[in-house]
């Protein structure tokens, strides 16, 4: 049965010479569905409704630009004899750190140049960036990467997932962990606990260090399970030690901040 497997097809569509493939069209329908919700709150907490659409025009293109350079860096040895795959972001390769990096620094230059907090844009942002992040893995899902290590049907079969998914999973004559899968659950209940957290009206900031606590965590323990991460040497992987050093700086934003009076203004102040 298992050699009659056929992966799903990675073409969304042909339009002449022009193919669009569904890694690209996932992730553009979670930049637009967070953009949505973004400018739904943004409203709500009394921006003016371009606010976000504006950020996006610059923060999108950044990001996947950082994103891919990211990726690009830790795999040059790949890379440098592979020159022409470079731009090649349809087949994968885009690192979510570099992508994180290149939206706040984008965020923090935009809302100087738009007299603007920082902290507000980000809090508010942060429940779309967690969905949209749970959104973007079914890109790897249709690329069949971002997986663990191998297991067997019986086992994938075990945790009650639909057909369409293990049979996804089954690459190259072996099935693997549908790591990508405990990532987007992982974020998706992220992005409940956010939107619970506004509720708590937290201190102006907080909502976004939340996410990237949260993110961290889940992301340090699916990343070990992880066959293709980036490394730093032979057992340390970089997605790892970038969650460790979010965790320990958003807590010592956390308490800075506070300690320094820096988050006086509540989520809905």
């Amino acid at each position: 049965m298992d050699s009659t497997i056929q992966p799903l097809d990675r073409v969304f569509l042909h339009l002449g010479p022009i193919t669009i493939y569904w890694y690209g069209v996932i992730i553009g329908t979670g930049v637009l569905i967070g953009l949505w919700l973004a400018t739904r709150e943004g409203a709500r907490r009394g921006l003016p409704k371009e606010t976000f659409v504006d950020l996006v025009l610059f923060a999108v293109p950044i990001a996947i630009l950082c994103a891919r350079v990211y990726y690009v860096i830790f795999e040059w040895d790949y890379y440098s004899k592979h020159l022409s795959e470079i731009p090649q972001i349809w087949e994968g390769g885009l690192a979510i750190h570099g992508g994180l990096i290149g939206a706040v620094a984008t965020g923090i230059v935009f809302a100087k140049a738009r007299g603007l907090s920082f902290w507000k844009l980000a809090d508010i942002a942060a429940p779309s960036i967690i969905l949209g992040q749970a959104i973007g893995r079914w890109g790897n899902f249709m690329n069949q990467e971002a997986h663990g290590g191998p297991v067997t049907r019986e086992f994938l079969e075990s945790l009650h997932l639909p057909d369409f998914i293990i049979n996804q999973m089954y690459i190259n004559g072996q099935y693997y962990h549908p790591t990508f899968l405990y990532e987007s659950l992982w974020n998706l209940t992220g992005f409940f606990l956010l939107l619970m957290l506004r509720r708590v009206n937290l201190r102006r900031g907080e909502l976004f260090l939340s996410y990237l606590i949260w993110y961290s965590i889940g992301r340090f323990f699916i990343e070990g399970m992880r066959t293709d991460s980036l490394m730093l040497a032979n057992h340390l992987r970089i997605a790892q030690v970038v969650s460790v050093a979010l965790i320990i700086l958003s807590v010592c934003l956390w308490v800075f901040r506070r300690v320094k009076g820096l988050a006086k203004e509540r989520y809905n102040d």
